[in-house]
C-alpha cells in the first residue's frame, strides 16, 4: 500500500498570488506554506474563493506566485514538466481524438516505441476499464467515462506527482463514489504523490491521509487535519464513528469560513 515517506515531494514556501482586479488588486493566496510527503494523498477543502485552484495551478507550473516558490524534488516549478500530471473538472480532452489516441497523446511527446506506447495505453485503458471504447471518440462517452479518459492519460505518462482539480465535481453522486474507489485503488498500486481539491468534505475523507483546511479568501492555511482511517477504505468507511466526528469537526471548520465569505 502507498503510504508516507520521509521524503518531501512538493514543497510549498510561503506562496502568495495577487491578481489585478477591476476594484483593483485581489489577494488570491497570502502565505501559504505546507509540504506534502512522498506519495502522499492530501486533499484540501474550503470556501469558493479561497485559492485551492489557484494553488493547483501554481505548482503544475500554469501559473506564477506573485511571492514565495513551490519546489518539487528540492527543484523550484518554473512553467510545466511531465513529472506532473493534472486533472482537470472540465475533461479537457481532445474531442477530435479517440479514447486511444487522448491516452496515447503525452506518450507520443515522451517518444516511446509504438509497441511501447500500445503497451502502456491497453494497461491504462483495462485499469479504467475502457478498453473496449477505445476505439470511441469523447462525445460518444457519459462524463464518468470521459473522467476516467482524463484520469488515464494523466497516469500513463507517469507523473510523480498527480494535481487533480475537483475532478469528480460535474458527476452524479453514483458515478462519483465509483470513481473515488477506483481512485484510491489505483493510487494504492502506483504509489503516486495526488494532491486533490474538492469541495465535498465526505470525499476529502475517504480519499486523503491529510485534509488541508484553507481560509475564506485571502486563502491561507487554516489548519491541517490528519485522517487516521486505515486503508483500503470502502464506502462503508462513511458510516463509522471515525469518519463522521472527523466529517463535523472538518465541516464546521469550512463553515465557519463560508460564514466570512458571506460577511
Amino acid at each position: 500500500m502507498a503510504g508516507n515517506s520521509c521524503t518531501v515531494k512538493v514543497k510549498i514556501d510561503n506562496v502568495k498570488k495577487i491578481y489585478d482586479g477591476r476594484n483593483g488588486e485581489v489577494v488570491a493566496l497570502n502565505g501559504v506554506s505546507f509540504d506534502i510527503m512522498e506519495n502522499e494523498f492530501v486533499c484540501v477543502v474550503g470556501p469558493s474563493g479561497c485559492g485551492k485552484s489557484t494553488l493547483l495551478n501554481i505548482i503544475a507550473g500554469l501559473g506564477n506566485p506573485t511571492s514565495g516558490k513551490v519546489y518539487v524534488d528540492n527543484k523550484e516549478v518554473v512553467g510545466t514538466g511531465i513529472e506532473r500530471g493534472v486533472v482537470f473538472q472540465q475533461y479537457a480532452l481532445f474531442p477530435w481524438l479517440t479514447v486511444r489516441k487522448n491516452v496515447e497523446f503525452g506518450l507520443k511527446l515522451k517518444k516511446l516505441k509504438k509497441q511501447e506506447i500500445t503497451e502502456i495505453t491497453n494497461r491504462y485503458l483495462d485499469m479504467v476499464d475502457l478498453r473496449e471504447f477505445a476505439e470511441s471518440y469523447p462525445k460518444e462517452l457519459s462524463g464518468g467515462m470521459k473522467q476516467r479518459v482524463a484520469i488515464a492519460r494523466a497516469y500513463a505518462v507517469n507523473p510523480e506527482v498527480l494535481l487533480l482539480d475537483e475532478p469528480f465535481g460535474a458527476l452524479d453522486a453514483q458515478t462519483r463514489t465509483q470513481l473515488q474507489s477506483e481512485l484510491l485503488e489505483t493510487w494504492e498500486k502506483e504509489k503516486k504523490t495526488c494532491f486533490f481539491i474538492t469541495h465535498d468534505v465526505d470525499e476529502a475523507i475517504i480519499l486523503s491521509q491529510r485534509v488541508v483546511i484553507m481560509s475564506a479568501r485571502p486563502g491561507r492555511v487554516k489548519e491541517i487535519v490528519d485522517v487516521n482511517i486505515p486503508y483500503p477504505r470502502t464506502q462503508e468507511t462513511k458510516m463509522t464513528k471515525e469518519f463522521l466526528d472527523l466529517k463535523n469537526y472538518i465541516w464546521s471548520q469550512v463553515y465557519q469560513e463560508y460564514l466570512e465569505v458571506r460577511k
